[in-house]
């Protein structure tokens, strides 16, 4: 087994250790603190170091141990640390690489220096306060400015060493914020802004040391951006090309290094800190064109949507190692994560949440989200009608062109024109905006494509089974015909029995004026239910309560089964409460279509029960229930009770 070295005080450097972990090396991870060294997660196949080595030191170790390789992942600032490892390869016949660090774009105005006595001189000559984030070694040298204690803030890491250098050079414990980063652009300048600082001094840590957010917060907060140069650099491989060194050297397979990030709902301003990194870390960003807005110039991107050219994306860039595949709003929220992980096997993937476009709309609206029932109809089909109807508040995610304003206009010719609708467009973009009003008042708005909505329905009545019969029509007009319907009671217990879920698709064969069929479809709110009826006073009336009800998942269909039935979908929930005697030509016909369908039928007369006997017989899963009910009704100052006709109810499933 191969035995490789890596000084690992960095991000990279511990990027490059996680990476070799499970493969056939053995590694031994130097670290300077046990602060670094706690940053390791140990593994079977790692030794960490905590010492600070000097030249000898390393000789000593590289000699003993017999290292095939020395990898120098110091920091760039460390230029003694990165002269002893070379000095102490070439001293012992090692083999050498410098793990580069990639250094920032300076921005204009900034005021550079060569090393921290630059600094010093030209502070000097400055008022104001000054931010250090240069650390806390050389924070003796900033002792020469005048009034260095009223001055100075130094941000240092939350370690003993580093708060009692600040102690040794005389700051206050109110100059001294020991913080652990990464931080964020908003962090930077909140505490640019609390300590009133006019200058900020910083070295060119690079996009991975969060040189860009330092140098955006100091332009937001009015700072002057002093920024200490780098010292000569050996020369070496930036990490996917050391990473591909180590495959060809070694024989390793490394496995890509994949985290799904959500990205918040907009610009880069809603990151988390994590997130940011992941993004900055990346030897490659994948994501839709706009999410790929906030990728820093130069860092390789690809654009893509579908989980199927994500994965080809990562297989087809085998140089890169670190993959961040940005997906919009929170990475377990209606994002794309759901489907691309299968496609990862063979890789090391893990999962950034992100704020979503709901936390977002409801803190815009200064509202609450616990009792939200969360809708997506972005890039899929589907109703909110029953979900408004039934539920006091919805969220719903829409997608293409003015989605939402055709949203609000189902919802108003379904008769839902008052609800409220609150819409978010383009939510954390800088120029977001938030409409309120009625669905009728924004029906004919036009809206961004980048919108979400929350719907809230004062009104709203939350479906029970077994709806009282008089909500619905059953005819009874000029020429006083009744349409025959299934009763509250045999209906509550015809629904218990199908067991319906959300995103079933039913048929309610013999549909009458439809009573089991809304019911169906008020529970298979994303599902699909056909109402088979072949009656002309029937259809009329089955119209007419699907409207009353708001079921726009419920569809029509005229005609006698099983010949109406041919061409619909494959149930997988059948009721069948009338069968005009084709009751076994019915069943067979949704066997054919789906021999798993579970089926509930009901019957009143005697010939049809023994029918429906016989052909349970064909079923291993069958039960059959008899319901006898009776209605109470006034009489005089008596209640009686009016016997309704048996019902019996077969369930059969194979």
């Amino acid at each position: 087994m191969y035995k490789l070295c890596v000084f690992a005080g960095t991000t990279e450097g511990r990027a490059l250790v996680e990476l070799l972990a499970g493969q056939p090396v053995a590694v031994t991870a130097c670290v300077a603190t046990e602060y670094g060294g706690a940053l390791l997660e140990p593994r079977e196949n790692l030794t960490v170091s905590l010492e600070r080595l000097t030249r000898e030191e390393m000789e000593e170790l590289f000699t003993r141990e017999g290292f095939a390789l020395v990898v120098d992942a110091t920091h760039p600032y460390a230029a003694a640390v990165t002269e002893n490892i070379a000095a102490a390869c070439e001293g012992t016949g090692t083999e050498y690489l410098r793990l580069l660090r990639s250094a920032g774009d300076v921005p204009e105005g900034a005021v550079c220096v060569p090393d921290i006595q630059g600094a010093v001189d030209y502070l000097a000559d400055t008022r104001g306060n000054i931010l250090l984030t240069t650390g806390s070694k050389e924070l003796a040298k900033y002792t020469a400015l005048p009034d260095f204690a009223g001055r100075v803030y130094a941000r240092v890491l939350p370690m003993e060493a580093s708060l009692l250098s600040c102690r040794e050079a005389g700051l206050a414990p109110d100059h001294v914020i020991a913080m652990q980063g990464p931080f964020s652009r908003e962090m930077n300048t909140a505490l640019l802004r609390a300590v009133s600082a006019k200058y900020m001094v910083t070295k060119d840590t690079g996009d991975t040391g969060g040189f860009g957010k330092k140098a955006a917060a100091a332009r937001e907060a009015g700072a002057v951006l002093v920024v200490v140069g780098r010292p000569a650099q050996r020369a070496g491989l930036d990490f996917s090309a050391a990473a591909e060194l180590l495959c060809r050297r070694f024989g390793l397979c490394l496995r890509p290094r994949v985290t799904l990030a959500g990205i918040g709902p907009g610009g880069s301003e809603t990151m988390t800190g994590e997130v940011w990194r992941a993004i900055h870390e990346a030897d490659c960003v994948i994501g839709a064109k706009r999410m790929l807005e906030a990728v820093p110039a130069g860092r390789r991107t690809c654009a893509a949507v579908a989980p199927g050219d994500i994965a080809a994306c990562i297989r087809g860039n085998p140089d890169c190692r670190r993959f961040t595949v940005a997906l919009s709003g929170d990475a377990g929220f209606f994002s794309g994560a759901k489907k691309l992980l299968p496609l990862l096997t063979d890789c090391d993937v893990e999962v950034l949440p992100g704020l979503s476009s709901l936390q977002t709309l409801c803190a815009r609206l200064k509202t609450s989200y616990e009792d939200v029932i969360p809708l997506s109809l972005h890039g899929r089909e589907g109703d909110v009608v029953p979900d408004v109807a039934q539920n006091r508040r919805v969220f719903a995610l829409v997608g293409g062109e003015n989605g939402a304003g055709a949203l609000c206009r189902t919802l108003a010719e379904a008769g839902l024109g008052e609800v409220r609708v609150s819409v978010g467009e383009r939510l954390g973009y800088p120029e977001e905006t938030v409409t309120v009003g009625t669905a009728a008042e924004l029906a004919e708005r036009a809206f961004d494509p980048l919108s979400a909505l929350l719907i809230e329905n004062a009104a709203a009545v939350p479906f029970a089974p077994g709806l009282p019969d008089e909500l619905f029509q059953r005819g009874g007009g000029a020429d006083g015909r009744i349409v025959p319907m299934t009763k509250s009671e045999i209906r509550a217990l015809a629904l218990s029995r199908l067991r319906l879920t959300a995103d079933v698709v039913c048929w309610d064969v013999g549909a009458g004026t439809g009573s089991v069929s809304v019911e169906m479809a008020l529970q298979a709110r994303r599902g699909r239910v056909y109402a088979i009826e072949k009656k002309e006073e029937a259809l009329a009336l089955l119209a007419e309560n699907k409207a009353r009800f708001h079921v726009s998942n419920l569809e029509i269909v005229p005609g006698s089964a099983p010949g109406a039935c041919r061409d619909l979908p494959a149930p997988t929930h059948v009721f069948i409460g009338g069968s005009s005697g084709n009751l076994r030509e019915i069943v067979d016909l949704i066997l054919e279509k789906n021999p798993k369908a579970r089926i509930v039928a009901a019957a009143v007369t005697l010939e049809s029960v023994a029918e429906l006997a016989g052909i349970s017989r064909d079923f291993p899963s069958r039960s059959v229930v008899c319901l006898s009910a009776a209605r109470g009704r006034e009489a005089g100052p008596y209640c009686l009770m009016t016997g309704q006709n048996p019902v019996y109810l077969f369930t059969v499933s194979m």
